[in-house]
């Protein structure tokens, strides 16, 4: 399949007063496997149905290729797009689900038999072709309809949350399995989900929405290491973000924050009245007060308020200057662990720290 680009010139959409998508901007490259990412209500799904043609016209413009398809019903557009539901035929066979876009093009008996047969071939489902929706599992069910969306071509793939109905382990199968298939493709591919492991795992880039504003586009360690606002930084894992202020004290910008809190930063750092301080819980270590080869600087003193054993970590929440900080310890056999009520020291790499302003 050939790899098309998709442009979103300034979109907006609304229902009534409600303004569902706010000026959205963004571009996606021939062949990207492209993430939109947010909670629900964020806008997210309703931008894939806005590209697939679904709902009323927005303003803006959405290119498809080099076609302006802002106007043109579904039909006219030459996109595949995969439902949650997967909206499969109930009465119909695997092998007919597939084949009925190719029918309803009227192609040759021949030539829809062999197109069937090689996108049967391609998501694993030759040996079932003759079973019905009702007889198949959830992961089967959504490789039929992977199945009927590619095999008329489409100039783009649209797949909206199509793992949410899986359970655990299937959805990590079936991400893997959809990311390889697109890889084969080289067909672009917009993915919806409001899952960041989902995104973080099968997306080249994502955009993050959120109340139909776009909020930040980029890789997933892009965003992950270097979010551009709290919203961001607190959707995309588990942040600690501290208000106060950026002062100069010398040649050193110091970061303030509640309860006489400092943090040493590292870099050029503006002068700003009001900042968050941003940075993950892996990005500090945890001390026993008394332990003598800690690190000497970037201590901040805390009593351990609750942690939580997650198997390969132990995350702990850490009362410093009325704030809980949290930290995660990797967990190995043997290894000290602290309980609640402990003084620890905690030190942090100010590398990792990022100012945010908003």
């Amino acid at each position: 399949m050939e790899s098309t680009p998709i442009s979103i010139q300034r979109v907006g959409l609304a229902f009534g007063q409600h303004q569902v998508l706010k000026d959205i901007s963004l571009e996606i490259a021939p062949g990207e496997f492209f993430a939109f990412l947010g909670p629900s209500g964020s806008g997210k799904s309703t931008l894939l149905r806005l590209i697939a043609g679904f709902g009323p016209p927005p303003s803006g413009r959405v290119l498809i290729g080099r076609d302006d398809v802002t106007d043109l019903p579904p039909w006219k557009r030459n996109v595949g797009m995969v439902f949650q539901n997967y909206a499969l035929w109930p009465h119909l066979s695997v092998r007919r689900n597939v084949a009925f876009g190719l029918e309803e093009r009227r192609l040759p008996a021949r030539l829809i038999r062999e197109k069937v047969d090689a996108a049967l071939q391609l998501v694993g489902l030759s040996e079932l072709s003759d079973r019905r929706p009702s007889q198949l599992s959830g992961g089967q069910q959504q490789r039929v309809a992977i199945a009927r969306t590619i095999v008329v071509e489409p100039r783009v793939l649209l797949l909206d949350e199509p793992l949410s109905n899986l359970d655990a382990n299937l959805r990590v199968r079936m991400r893997r399995d959809i990311r390889e298939l697109q890889r084969r493709l080289g067909i672009t591919t917009i993915f919806v989900t409001h899952d960041q492991e989902e995104a973080n795992t099968i997306a080249d880039r994502m955009a993050v929405l959120n109340d139909g504003v776009l909020q930040q586009v980029g890789s997933p360690m892009e965003l992950y290491d270097q979010p551009t606002n709290r919203f961001v930084a607190h959707f995309l894992g588990t942040a600690n973000l501290i208000d106060g202020e950026v002062r100069e004290e010398g040649e050193q910008r110091v970061f303030v924050g509640p309860g006489g809190l400092r943090l040493a930063l590292d870099g050029p750092h503006p002068r700003q009245e009001q900042a968050i301080a941003m940075f993950r819980p892996q990005n500090l270590r945890i001390h026993a007060v008394d332990e003598a080869d800690r690190p000497a600087d970037g201590q901040i003193r805390g009593k351990v308020e609750h942690r939580e054993f997650l198997g390969g970590l132990i995350r702990y929440s850490v009362l410093v200057a009325g704030l809980s900080i949290v930290v995660d310890d990797e967990h190995q056999r043997g290894r000290r662990s602290f309980e609640i009520g402990d003084d620890v020291d905690l030190w942090l790499d100010r590398a990792q720290i990022r100012i945010l302003t908003s």
